[in-house]
């Protein structure tokens, strides 16, 4: 824990950069413009391991490489297993799919009614809207179709999607995401907000993104204004480790709730990024002070070439055990895993629950100490009888 980034928010202005590249480096179109996408660019930048070089080499037939400038300052340098390394410079390892890994491992292509529109839960879809984002997660659920190296591509059709939705009205839930559809311009954002909420059975509307992690310059007073004209509008973000969450990063999350927009956060426990009950810890406390509030902390999926990134099941309900009790309940996360091939969102959660007994059932606290919880116990006839004449004889 002394590392001042789990516990403080620390400014990352340029560092890899030249200094005439702080007069543009709060423009995000700037960001956007200056992201590195070659092996040339990383390495004028960073040393690389013969390991994230050969990854850097096969990244172009699978999940492209890009990375905002904001997000690589973030990088140890010095540092081979630096965890904001880990999640966005490729590896050997992704040119590797495990016998049990899949390209969709959620099953969001069977459960597609209309190209780019996943129905899978009853009342609520996802809407995927684009395929690009601000930087690539190496461990991407979609690195299919998303990042346009892949072998298959993303087909959204627009007017068969919304038709769709007005056909279908117990939906009255959906959830925009791709990619990430913050990168779309203020105004086409607005015509697709608009568009769902004239669909009177779609309640509330959500947004997935990554952009106020990787590029928080995006987050601006006339996006979030355009934004809070269409309440109940919730955004969920996704964040991994305390050190992305700097004050640019604050800052940005701050204007979004400050337009009344709730948000949520939906973490991947990865090895060697935030498999740890300490660094977890820290990245909850801060999003809570950052007005977020731990939504998912997800195992990862099974996606092609992700072996490395992935930790077993009982690490992820070990932290879960030694969350929950130690830290308030709003800083726990519910952990949870999608089953593979497209079961769905499944909770997992440590033994509290040690016996069903008759008439009783029990329980262990977070120390470890049990405790008996008797079930409901019916009124005695004689009793009810008993308190029946004492009603009906009084005035």
């Amino acid at each position: 824990m002394s590392d001042p980034t789990f516990a403080e928010f620390v400014s990352h202005a340029p560092g890899y950069w030249p200094a005439e590249s702080m007069d543009r480096w709060d423009d995000y179109p700037w960001q956007l413009k200056n992201r590195i996408n070659t092996l040339g660019e990383l390495e004028s930048h960073l040393r690389l391991t013969d390991i994230e070089r050969a990854g850097v080499l096969l990244a172009g037939s699978k999940l492209a490489m890009s990375i905002t400038p904001h997000f690589f300052n973030l990088i140890d340098p010095e540092d081979p297993d630096c965890p904001i390394r880990r999640q966005v410079i490729p590896r050997l390892e992704e040119g590797w799919a495990a016998p049990e890994e899949m390209a969709d491992p959620c099953g969001e292509d069977s459960h597609m009614p209309v190209p780019g529109l996943v129905h899978r839960y009853p009342d609520r879809v996802l809407f995927l809207v684009t395929d690009r984002c601000a930087s690539y997660c190496r461990y991407c659920t979609r690195s299919r179709v998303v990042s346009g190296v892949g072998e298959q591509h993303l087909e959204t059709q627009w007017e068969a999607a919304f038709r769709y939705l007005e056909n279908t009205p117990q939906v009255r839930d959906v959830l925009l995401s791709g990619g990430d559809p913050l990168l779309f311009s203020d105004s086409r954002l607005e015509k697709i907000l608009t568009r769902l909420r004239s669909i009177p059975h779609i309640e509330f509307v959500r947004i997935g993104s990554r952009i106020p992690i990787f590029l928080p310059q995006r987050i601006t007073p006339a996006l979030c204004e355009m934004l809070r004209k269409f309440h109940p509008l919730f955004i969920s973000i996704h964040t991994n480790h305390p050190k992305e969450l700097t004050t640019e990063v604050r800052d940005a999350l701050g204007r979004l709730a400050d337009a009344g927009i709730p948000l949520g956060n939906q973490s991947v426990l990865l090895r060697g990024v935030n498999d740890s009950v300490e660094v977890q810890r820290a990245l909850l406390h801060k999003l809570l002070r950052c007005r977020v509030k731990p939504y998912y902390l997800y195992q990862c999926d099974l996606i092609h070439g992700s072996s490395h990134l992935r930790t077993h099941v009982s690490e992820g309900l070990e932290i879960m055990d030694r969350l929950r009790g130690h830290t308030t309940g709003y800083a726990v996360p519910q952990f949870v895993v999608d089953g593979p091939g497209g079961g769905g969102k499944i909770p997992l959660n440590p033994e509290y629950v040690l016996e069903h007994r008759d008439r009783k059932t029990l329980l262990r606290n977070y120390e470890g100490r049990t405790f008996e919880y008797p079930e409901p116990s019916m009124i005695p006839p004689e009793v009810a009888q008993s308190l029946l004449e004492k009603t009906t004889c009084c005035p």
